[in-house]
C-alpha cells in the first residue's frame, strides 16, 4: 500500500524505553520509572465519583464541538482564580487532550509548507505533528545559561509561528512575566502567531507559572488536564483562541473530533474543585524535585538548570557520553532505572543529555537515586 511523505515521522523514543523497561519487568526484574511524565497520583476522588454518578443517569453521547458549556465556564473561572484574568467562557475550547488542541493549532494558524519555530530542547509530538500537517519545524538551539528558553533574538527568520512552553518538557524551567511578554510583542511585530504550552501550569514550586493571555488576547493557549489534575488517560484538554478565531476553530473540531469524549468532561467539571487533593499531589512533586536536586548531583549529574515546575529535570551528560541512547539503555540494564535520551527532545543535540522524570511515588524516587547513585559509582 502507498503511504505518504507526512506520514514520515520520528518515534516517540521514550515510548521505546517504556517498553524495554516493561520487557525487563516481565522477566521479573523490578524496574523504577523515570522515563516517563505521567502523575502517579490518580484523578481526584470528586471527578471519579462525578463519571460514577453520571454513567447511571445519562447516556453520555455527543456534546457540542466547544465541550459542554459548564465546563468551559467553569475554565474560564480557572483563569480568574490563577492569574485574576477575566475570560469569555465562548473562547475556551475543550479538546480530547492537548494532542488534538495541537492539530487544531497548527491546522487553523498554518499553510502547508509554513515554517514554524519551536524550542530545543522541546516536546517531540510539535516537530512531529508539525511535519504530519506538511508544516516546516525550525529548531531554536537554547542554552542553559538561558535555562532552556528561547530568547527574542532568537526567533528564525521568515517563519509564521512560535511555540513556547512554560514549564517547559523536558527542562521544567519557566518563563518570567518579562520574558514571555518579550517574546510575545516580538512576536507580533513580525505578524508572527504565538503558541502557548501551558499543560504544567499548577505544577510550580515556587512562583507561580505566568499566562500568555496575562500579556495578550492575540495568543492560542494551550492546556490539559493530564498533568497537575492526573487525569493523563482521560484524554481531556482546553484551548483559548482570540475571539475571531472561534468559529474557524469550531468547525475544524467538528469534522475532526466531532468534540472531546463527554465522559472525561464531566469527570474534569468535577476536578476543578477538587483544589485541596490536588494540592497534596502537587507536595508531593515538590518533595521528589527537592530529592531529585539534592540527589542527581550526587550520582554524577550535576550539569542541571533547575526546573521552575512540571515534574523533569534536563541533565547535559556530555562529560559521560556521545551516546544518550546507549547510556540510557545502560542505565536501564546496571541499575534497573528507566531515563530518557534527549534525542527525542533534541534533534541535534540530544545525544549529549538525559531527562529524568520525578513524576512517581516519593518512595520510587529515593529508591531510584540510590541506585543512579551506586551504578555511577560502579561504572566509574
Amino acid at each position: 500500500m502507498r503511504a505518504s511523505r507526512r506520514g514520515s515521522v520520528d518515534p516517540f523514543i521514550v515510548m521505546d524505553v517504556l517498553e524495554a523497561a516493561r520487557a525487563a519487568e516481565a522477566r521479573g526484574r523490578r524496574i523504577i520509572h523515570m522515563e516517563i511524565g505521567q502523575p502517579s497520583t490518580p484523578a481526584p476522588q470528586a471527578a471519579r465519583a462525578a463519571l460514577a454518578r453520571a454513567m447511571e443517569a445519562d447516556a453520555l453521547g455527543y456534546t457540542v464541538a466547544l465541550g459542554l458549556p459548564a465546563l468551559r465556564a467553569r475554565i474560564a473561572g480557572l483563569y480568574r482564580d490563577w492569574y485574576g484574568i477575566s475570560l469569555d467562557p465562548a473562547r475556551v475550547i475543550v479538546t480530547s487532550g492537548s494532542s488534538s488542541a495541537f492539530l487544531l493549532a497548527f491546522t487553523a494558524l498554518f499553510d502547508a509548507g509554513e515554517r514554524v519555530a519551536l524550542g530545543e530542547p522541546g516536546y517531540p509530538s510539535y516537530r512531529q505533528i508539525l511535519k504530519a500537517l506538511s508544516l516546516d519545524p525550525v529548531g531554536i538551539p537554547t542554552r542553559i545559561e538561558d535555562r532552556y528558553q528561547p530568547r527574542p533574538g532568537d526567533i528564525p527568520e521568515n517563519v509564521a509561528g512560535l511555540i513556547v512552553a512554560s514549564p517547559a518538557n523536558p527542562s521544567g524551567t519557566m518563563l518570567s512575566r518579562a520574558a514571555l511578554a518579550a517574546l510575545v510583542e516580538a512576536a507580533q511585530a513580525r505578524d508572527i502567531a504565538f503558541v502557548s504550552d501551558e499543560i504544567y501550569h499548577g505544577l510550580h514550586y515556587d512562583d507561580r507559572a505566568v499566562s500568555a493571555l496575562e500579556v495578550s488576547d492575540d495568543v492560542y493557549v494551550i492546556n490539559s488536564f493530564s498533568k497537575y489534575f492526573s487525569m493523563t488517560g482521560w484524554r481531556v484538554g482546553w484551548m483559548v483562541v482570540p475571539p475571531d478565531h472561534v468559529r474557524l476553530v469550531e468547525r475544524l473540531a467538528q469534522n475532526m473530533f466531532i468534540c472531546a469524549p463527554h465522559a472525561s468532561q464531566v469527570a474534569a467539571l468535577a476536578a476543578l474543585d477538587c483544589t485541596a487533593e490536588l494540592e497534596a499531589h502537587r507536595a508531593v512533586y515538590g518533595e521528589n524535585r527537592r530529592l531529585m536536586l539534592e540527589g542527581l548531583p550526587k550520582a554524577g549529574f550535576s550539569r542541571i538548570a533547575p526546573p521552575d515546575g512540571a515534574f523533569y529535570v534536563y541533565a547535559d551528560v556530555s562529560d559521560l557520553t556521545g551516546d544518550s541512547r546507549a547510556l540510557a539503555a545502560e542505565i536501564l540494564e546496571g541499575a534497573g532505572v528507566a531515563v530518557t535520551p534527549g534525542l527525542d527532545f533534541d534533534p541535534v543535540r540530544g545525544a549529549r543529555t538525559l531527562r529524568f522524570s520525578y513524576a512517581g511515588a516519593t518512595p520510587d524516587i529515593r529508591e531510584g537515586l540510590a541506585r543512579l547513585r551506586d551504578f555511577m559509582i560502579r561504572r566509574g
